[in-house]
């Protein structure tokens, strides 16, 4: 409150519970905050097994020539087209179609919580299908190049035209490995390297992009493989993610019990 006088202050009437009762409360408070560091720990080695996990598995992209079993080719070899997306104006009446932006891609998955519609119809060309590979081709040094696959998430959806589409032949590549590809430490560099300073934004050209090499297994199955390797740290990430929630719930619970005088 503004201008308040020290005498109200003094006059507020505050209650709280015996010694015995706060120790209690603390105890039970420290104990949660160390399931909480506990979890966040176990979060942040499993992201460096996903990591390692990558690296390992696509070695050859470090390598001067691929070994048996894997290729290197230009991405325009195993990605015929990139699509740019819908240029028209967005806003957030959800009576409109959805619309993927720059900021709607982390992790290699669409991310939906802020969602922009276009309030015109949208071409059936530029509705999103499942295995979709989007690419951000516009944005800070930082999240140039994010990537990501869509599957399904929402019934109808669009991309702006910050994004490209480029889907590879799935004979050859499966959307998925593309999209781990991407995401790789060097060959984020590589994009970064291809890029172009704009005002406040970097900017990478489609046609450039695709004529990069990618590294990949010649069989498909060997792809999938590593994607499922890929997977399941992630699972295994998503249900630490989930257990942290519920304990910060319950300690955010304990504390507005205190506050109420229900400890």
């Amino acid at each position: 409150m503004q201008n308040i006088s020290q005498g109200a202050v003094a006059k507020l009437m505050l209650r709280w519970p015996s010694l015995e009762v706060q120790r209690r409360i603390v105890e039970v408070l420290d104990a949660v905050t160390a399931e909480e560091r506990a979890v966040q720990a176990s979060i942040a080695k499993l992201r460096s097994v996903r990591q390692g996990t990558l690296l390992s598995a696509m070695r050859p992209l470090q390598l001067e020539d691929p070994p048996n079993g894997w290729a290197r080719v230009p991405l325009k070899d195993v990605v015929p087209l990139a699509e740019y997306g819908l240029s028209e104006a967005l806003d957030r009446d959800t009576r409109g179609v959805p619309v993927l932006r720059m900021n709607n891609l982390e992790g290699g998955r669409p991310e939906l919580s802020d969602l922009r519609y276009s309030p015109v119809s949208v071409p059936a060309k530029l509705e999103l299908k499942h295995g979709d590979v989007l690419f951000n081709r516009t944005n800070s040094i930082d999240h140039i190049g994010k990537a990501g696959m869509w599957r399904g998430e929402l019934a109808k959806a669009s991309f702006a035209s910050y994004l490209v589409r480029i889907n590879p032949v799935p004979s050859r590549l499966i959307p998925e490995y593309l999209v781990e590809w991407l995401m790789h430490p060097t060959v984020r560099q590589r994009v970064r390297s291809i890029s172009t300073v704009a005002v406040q934004q970097v900017n990478v050209n489609p046609t450039r992009l695709r004529e990069l090499e990618i590294d990949l297994p010649v069989e498909v199955a060997e792809q999938r493989r590593i994607v499922d390797l890929l997977y399941a740290c992630d699972a295994q990430i998503s249900a630490e993610q989930e257990e942290l929630a519920k304990l910060r719930a319950a300690r955010l619970g304990l504390i507005d019990g205190l506050l109420e005088g229900k400890a």
